[in-house]
C-alpha cells in the first residue's frame, strides 16, 4: 500500500516537473487535475461503499435479532394460548359426561377437583377440593361416570381424603352383573384389584362386568367397578384367584363427583 502511494506521488511530481517546463493550458490544467485527484477518489469511494455496506449489514442484524425476539415471544404466547384452549375443551368434555351421569341418576353430587395424590406406594388416596362447607363427610362414596372412584375417609373445611378402591384398605362388597355371583373386591396397590370370596363352583370368566351390589350400604347398587381381568382356579383352595381390570383410569383422575344422598 505504502509502495502504490509513494509510486504515484513520484510519477506526479515528474508529471508537475516536465509540465512546468511549458505552458500549460487551461486543458492540460484540468487533464493533469483529473489525473492526480481520480486514483483517490476512487479509494474513497470504494471505502465509503465497503462502510455503507458493513453498517447496513450490522443495522440488518440487529434488526433481526430483535425481530426474532419478538416473534418468539408472540409464539410462546400463542403456544400457550393453543394449550389452554385444549385443556378447556378436553375438561368441557369431562364436564358434559359429569352432567349426563347426574341427570340420569335421582340424587344430589358434588362435584371437585383432585387437587393432590399420595405419593407413596403404601397408599393410594387423592385430596379433593371440597369439605365439610360444602356439605360432606366421612364414609361419603366417590364417583365418575365411569365407575367407581372411592369412598371419602377424612374430611377437613375445604378438602377431603379418599380412599380409593386400588388401596389394599378398601373393600367394595360387589357381583358379577351377567351371572349375579357375589363378591368382594379389594385393592391390592396397584392398578388392578381382585375380587376375592367367590366359591370355586361359581362361573367367573374373562370380560364378565361387576358392579356395586349396594349391600356394603356405601356405595349405591349398579355402579361400575370393573371386568374380569384373569380367574384361576386351584382345587386346594375354597375361592377363586380373580383379577380385575378397573373401569376408572386413576392416573388420570382430575375430576370426581361426591354422592351425597338420593332425594
Amino acid at each position: 500500500m505504502l509502495v502504490g502511494v509513494g509510486f504515484f506521488v513520484a510519477v506526479a511530481l515528474t508529471v508537475i516537473t516536465m509540465s512546468s517546463r511549458e505552458t500549460l493550458s487551461a486543458a492540460n490544467v484540468e487533464r493533469l487535475s483529473i489525473t492526480l485527484t481520480s486514483p483517490f477518489q476512487f479509494v474513497a469511494s470504494r471505502i465509503i461503499g465497503f462502510t455503507e455496506s458493513v453498517w447496513q449489514t450490522y443495522f440488518s442484524c440487529v434488526l433481526a435479532v430483535e425481530e426474532n425476539q419478538v416473534l418468539r415471544r408472540e409464539l410462546s404466547t400463542a403456544q400457550h394460548t393453543a394449550n389452554r384452549c385444549k385443556e378447556l375443551e378436553l375438561e368441557n368434555t369431562r364436564l358434559k359426561k359429569f352432567v349426563n351421569f347426574q341427570n340420569s341418576v335421582p340424587a344430589a353430587y358434588v362435584a371437585a377437583q383432585v387437587i393432590a395424590r399420595d405419593p407413596s406406594p403404601w397408599f393410594k388416596t387423592i385430596i379433593i377440593d371440597k369439605g365439610e362447607k360444602d356439605g360432606l363427610i366421612k364414609g361419603l362414596p366417590v364417583l365418575v361416570s365411569e365407575g367407581i372412584v372411592g369412598q371419602i375417609i377424612k374430611v377437613a373445611g375445604s378438602f377431603s381424603q379418599v380412599l380409593l378402591i386400588i388401596d389394599r384398605n378398601s373393600a367394595v362388597d360387589a357381583l358379577i352383573q351377567e351371572t349375579r355371583v357375589r363378591g368382594m373386591v379389594k385393592g391390592n396397590n396397584k392398578d388392578t384389584c381382585s375380587f376375592v370370596y367367590t366359591l370355586r363352583k361359581d362361573l367367573v370368566e374373562p370380560g364378565q362386568v361387576i358392579v356395586s351390589s349396594g349391600l356394603d350400604q356405601v356405595f349405591p347398587k349398579g355402579l361400575s367397578i370393573g371386568t374380569v381381568l384373569d380367574v384361576k382356579k386351584n382345587h386346594s383352595q375354597l375361592f377363586q384367584d380373580i383379577i380385575i381390570k378397573t373401569a376408572v383410569d386413576f392416573d388420570k383422575l382430575e375430576e370426581v363427583l361426591v354422592y351425597k344422598n338420593a332425594d
